[in-house]
Formats: C-alpha cells, structure tokens, sequence
C-alpha cells in the first residue's frame, strides 16, 4: 500500500517512520557509502527531513517499510539548488510546478514493482498539485533502475567523482502513457492508487490524466 505523509505527521505511523529512517541509514550510508549522518537510533535524516517535505512510503504486508522518496517544492530550499548547481550548468530550480524528489529508498529484498510503485504514486503528486517535472540528484548506477521501471530522467549533469560511478541530477516529467506504464509494472490499478492517494489526504479522489 502507498501512503503520503507529511514529516509532521509521521509520528501517527511509527513503524513506517522508524524502519523507513533506518533502511535509508542502510541504502544510503551502508550499500552506496554516501556521506549522510546516522544517528544513535540508526537513522539516517538530513537537514530537508526538518522541512516538512512530502514522503511517498510503500508499506509491505508486514506494515513495515518497502520503499519510499522524499519531495519538496523547489520554491523553498532544495538539495540541488543548495549543492548541486555545478550539476546544472549554475541553473536553479525555482518554480511552484517544479518539485524536488531525493532519497528514493528500497528496503532490502524489494524488487522492481516497489520502485515502480513509488515513481507512480510520484507522478500522482504531479497531478494533485499541478508538478510538471521532478528534479533529483542520485547515484548514476539507479539509472539501470530507472530503465528497468520506465520512468528514465533526462540526465542534466554528473560528476564521476562522486558515488558509484558519479552522482547526477535528472529531470522526470509523467504523463498518461507512463502511467499506464508504471502501474502495469507494478501491478497496480488507477482505481486503487486513486483510493489511496484520497486515503491519505481525506480528499476527493484526483480526475483521471487523459492523453
């Protein structure tokens, strides 16, 4: 199940927050030996979790932490305008239908319908908010990741000195056709994903994305 939670609200899910903080300790800090901070209770957070982003977190059948993404809107602070701008050419993301997607997250054992999951629950917050493009920086090996769900960024910058193989800054747009794409990968409906997206905002279900 994808559910949307704000970081103020994570104290209402705390198995969620708690295996998602740790597993991020694990994938970021473990696997990828990315410079991140982990605390004494195993959890690794940075200064954009303070910020009340938007977390996407797909629960497993246990409850517990299958995988997530963090977003932001790019009219605040972002990771790549704070630090990656040598990606970029120097160009900043300042736009209210230009997020930030960082952290994409998969717990250990995950497969591919979890990430593809997580990049279509994305593209649902692209359409309740009228987001046209997700900016994020990631390690360049997730491109293969990315093929494999089909939702591939257009790389914007790399820099091979940094992660596995260089770290970038990619730009993903959505549209029907992904969707459709996504959710089949995944092995999902848009009638379950809409009931969830409502779920979690106490909202009216979104229209449907048309062609």
């Amino acid at each position: 199940m994808l559910h949307y939670i704000y970081a103020n609200d994570l104290h209402h899910y705390p198995v969620l927050r708690d295996s998602m903080f740790r597993d991020r300790a694990d994938q970021f800090g473990r696997r990828l030996r990315w410079d991140v901070t982990v605390d004494a209770r195993g959890w690794e957070m940075d200064e954009y979790d303070t910020l009340n982003p938007l977390y996407i977190i797909w629960a497993d059948a246990a409850g517990r932490h299958g995988g997530s993404a963090r977003f932001l809107p790019t009219v605040g602070r972002t990771m790549v305008n704070d630090h990656f701008l040598r990606l970029t050419g120097g160009v900043a993301f300042r736009s209210p239908h230009i997020w930030e997607c960082t952290r994409l997250c998969l717990a250990p054992g995950a497969d591919h319908r979890t990430a593809s999951a997580l990049m279509a629950g994305g593209g649902e917050v692209m359409r309740a908010f009228s987001v046209d493009h997700f900016v994020g920086v990631f390690d360049h090996v997730m491109l293969r990741v990315y093929r494999g769900i089909g939702a591939v960024p257009d790389v914007l910058g790399t820099d091979p000195a940094l992660g596995r193989g260089g770290l970038s800054v990619g730009l993903w747009t959505y549209d029907a056709s992904t969707r459709d794409r996504l959710f089949a990968r995944a092995g999902l409906t848009a009638d379950l994903s809409d009931f969830w997206f409502a779920q979690s905002f106490d909202a009216p279900q979104p229209r449907r994305m048309t062609a």
